[in-house]
């Protein structure tokens, strides 16, 4: 089960004060930012009300006193919240992030004014100090998240949903930066599109774990149809979907062997994600399929590609932390009819069964059961994908430019019908043709992760301002500015 994935969430709180505004905001700030976050289920590092005066950092010595308590909670920090209930001190709190050293998102909020509250002992003026802050960051190379209005009251509905995306991109960055990612079997020969580069992704902070193929079928081959846990297995993939009745007890025991082994060498090496060698050694060399061992380590948000793609492994990972959801690899595979933004995007048979949205049947691979005999071939999780909200997403390794590079954007699973064996997905996106043009001409794959409803947004940010790899939103124009200083 991945840690990042499931992990309750922690966020650093700090409440900006200048000293000579109001003091009065700040509590009330503080409380309801706390009941925002109790309410979103996120965890609060704070200091003590009492600790500073009225509860903020308005000073340097208020800086320290917060960064040393950071520091010492950094493990569990997974993000900042700054809140600007007045005009906020901009020294106190660039000089809190910077001494804390964190390295995670931050999301920096100012508070409305009202138009009946603009006396001197009143006003907030929280709207030019935010730019005074962001100045500062700026000025310091601190990338940080702007609210969806450059001012609101934190008690508000808008804020909460603000905070909710914030906590996701927070999930995102996280949890891509400290990945690992379990490679089992050598890159299929044929799939020559499905090379990648271990050290441009270590230098993005993802770690990959190989292991030979015929280590795992020698560990499969010596478990017991009686062990315990083969025995479990065998139960779970008989609930986990329609098992055709000429499938044999033997071809159940060995399916589950080879379910037991993988997911003990994922635990053993801590794998958040993994990519299995499918075609066709394991057929051959063991007598099963992999793909319902990749479909159930899905469901459990532990996602797994086909053909040793660990960048779509990373792919998936990536939709399984914005969304909380189980994500597929598929393939941009057929057009449908003439429709200029429909495409059936497909795979053999490893669609996790709540992806799929209806119970599946788990029987043989189709393609290359008839190629080299259905019996070799058991544990492919068939079904068509309900209609529904997606985003889809690709990272991919440019060795030649050195540098991880993606693309993402959101559309629909449509309800249309298609006489197709295995996993099959009808899917809407809107100027499909323009994002088939930016895939072929920049040499992404043919692979793409997808997932239930709508993210990008999340994974735009946390891109956009965290991560630094070089992205084609579909649907997001990219920001307006001078230039993007070097921060990362």
């Amino acid at each position: 089960m991945s840690n990042a994935v499931r992990k309750k969430m922690t966020l650093g709180v700090v409440i900006g004060s200048r000293a000579f505004f109001s003091p009065a905001p700040c509590k009330a700030a503080r409380d309801e930012v706390l009941a925002q976050l109790e309410a979103l289920g996120v965890d609060a590092v704070i200091l003590p009300f009492e600790a500073t005066a009225n509860g903020a950092v308005q000073s340097i010595e208020d800086a320290k006193l917060y960064a040393d308590h950071f520091r010492k909670n950094a493990e569990r920090i997974d993000g900042l919240v700054i809140c600007l209930p007045n005009f906020g001190d901009e020294i106190a709190v660039v000089e809190l992030v910077n001494r804390a050293r964190l390295n995670v998102p931050i999301l920096l909020q100012a508070s409305n004014d009202e138009n009946d509250k603009v006396s001197v002992s009143q006003r907030r003026d929280a709207w030019c100090g935010k730019i005074s802050v962001t100045n500062n960051f700026f000025q310091y190379g601190i990338p940080f998240s702007e609210t969806s209005s450059h001012t609101m009251d934190i008690s508000s509905a808008a804020f909460r949903a603000d905070l909710e995306k914030f906590v996701s991109v927070c999930r995102v960055v996280g949890g891509l930066r400290g990945a690992r990612l379990g490679a089992i079997g050598a890159r299929t020969a044929p799939f020559q599109t499905m090379r990648y580069s271990e050290k441009l992704l270590q230098q993005a902070g993802v770690t990959v774990v190989t292991a030979d193929m015929s280590e795992l079928i020698g560990r499969a081959s010596s478990l017991s149809a009686d062990d315990a846990d083969v025995a479990a297995i065998i139960a779970k993939i008989q609930g986990y979907g329609n098992v055709p009745a000429h499938i044999t007890r033997d071809q159940l025991a060995t399916q589950a062997r080879w379910t037991v082994t993988v997911n003990r060498w994922i635990a053993e090496n801590e794998c958040d994600a993994s990519a299995i060698q499918c075609w066709r050694s394991l057929q051959d060399n063991f007598g099963c399929a992999t793909c319902v061992t990749m479909s159930m380590m899905g469901e459990d948000l532990m996602p797994s590609a086909c053909e040793v793609d660990i960048m779509g492994a990373l792919s998936m990972y990536a939709l399984a932390l914005a969304s909380k959801a189980p994500p597929a690899i598929l393939d941009w595979n057929n057009n449908f009819a003439h429709e200029p933004d429909k495409v059936v995007s497909t795979h053999c048979g490893n669609f996790p069964r709540s992806f799929i949205g209806d119970t599946p049947e788990i029987a043989e691979l189709d393609v290359l059961g008839e190629s080299i005999g259905r019996s070799k071939c058991f544990g492919a999780v068939k079904g068509k994908v309900r209609a529904g909200e997606m985003t889809y997403f690709r990272v991919s390794s440019d060795d030649t430019a050195g540098h991880l590079k993606v693309y993402l954007g959101e559309g629909e699973f449509t309800d249309d019908p298609y006489g197709m064996d295995g996993g099959i997905a009808v899917c809407r996106v809107p100027r499909l043709r323009q994002l088939m043009n930016f895939v072929t001409q920049n040499g992404f794959e043919h692979h793409v992760a997808m997932v239930r409803g709508h993210h990008a947004p999340v994974l735009n940010e946390a891109l956009t301002r965290y991560l630094g790899w070089p992205f084609y939103d579909h649907d997001t124009p990219p920001e307006p500015q001078l230039f993007h200083p070097r921060r990362f």
